[in-house]
């Protein structure tokens, strides 16, 4: 996508540090590193399905979907999930060039409700140049948590960098949570990273509303030390147990 191999280039200059990209061994390194389960991302929704047939305890499955694909988008989400057993609905702002909030999407969200799963939505910043950069803004996730009372909704990439909106949106609404997906833990608790008030408030008023995502792969670091900097935040212990795994097994619906 335009832009992104100039923003990202030094993290591709790191490289990849996952041990080996054989499927058994993989499960073996979560097994290891005590990951319960994982979250499969650059994967298309038929891979997915592949992994849950095969490892059905071990992965979560994201039905990634289109909201310029129309009802056969809904069709397709309704397959995934009582076919495939697809855990959640996922959507971008960035691959599709509009807002979580666009009406397109209203016939999937109306779906994962009736499905009773949450829903993933691009949340952050973008880099391409040749869209709108705010398109994942967290403002357009308070539209959408009005209009759908009864919707979880996981705001991804946390709102960077508009935190202090999203853990007010998060406050805001009982069903909206975030996600820290993209982030290193080690910045979050920073002085002027610009995550203060997530790290105020996520130890507090939205402890269960906060989802770890590591990135392993993203952002080129072994799973061991992306789980030992978020174990290292100034967070209540009861806190990062939640942030690890008690708010991801309750919202995706895995307790």
């Amino acid at each position: 996508m335009a832009n992104y191999e100039r923003i990202f280039r030094s993290r591709q200059a790191g490289g990849d540090t996952r041990p080996s990209t054989e499927l058994s061994a993989y499960v073996e390194l979560l097994a290891r590193v005590g990951i319960v389960r994982a979250l499969p991302f650059g994967t298309s929704n038929d891979e997915v399905a592949e992994l849950l047939r095969d490892y059905p305890d071990r992965f979560i499955g994201l039905a990634r979907i289109s909201g310029l694909h129309g009802m056969r988008g809904v069709r397709e989400l309704e397959r995934r999930v009582r076919e495939q057993k697809f855990h959640a609905l996922g959507v971008s702002a960035l691959v599709d060039g509009i807002p979580a909030s666009d009406r397109r999407y209203y016939p999937l969200y109306a779906k994962a409700v009736e499905l009773d799963i949450p829903v993933r939505i691009y949340s952050s910043m973008n880099y391409a140049t040749d869209r709108p950069y705010d398109l994942g803004h967290p403002r357009h996730l308070d539209q959408v948590a009005i209009d759908f009372p009864e919707l979880t909704i996981i705001g991804g990439l946390g709102g960077w960098p508009w935190v202090n909106e999203m853990v007010a949106l998060v406050r805001r609404h009982p069903k909206l949570h975030l996600d820290t997906s993209a982030h290193r833990a080690k910045y979050l608790g920073q002085r002027g990273s610009g995550w203060e008030m997530l790290m105020q408030f996520g130890n507090t008023l939205i402890q269960d509303k906060v989802l770890v995502g590591l990135s392993a792969g993203l952002v080129g670091q072994p799973h061991e030390t992306l789980i030992q900097e978020y174990l290292a935040l100034p967070l209540k212990d009861a806190v990062k147990e939640k942030w690890l795994y008690r708010n991801a097994a309750r919202v995706f619906g895995l307790e």
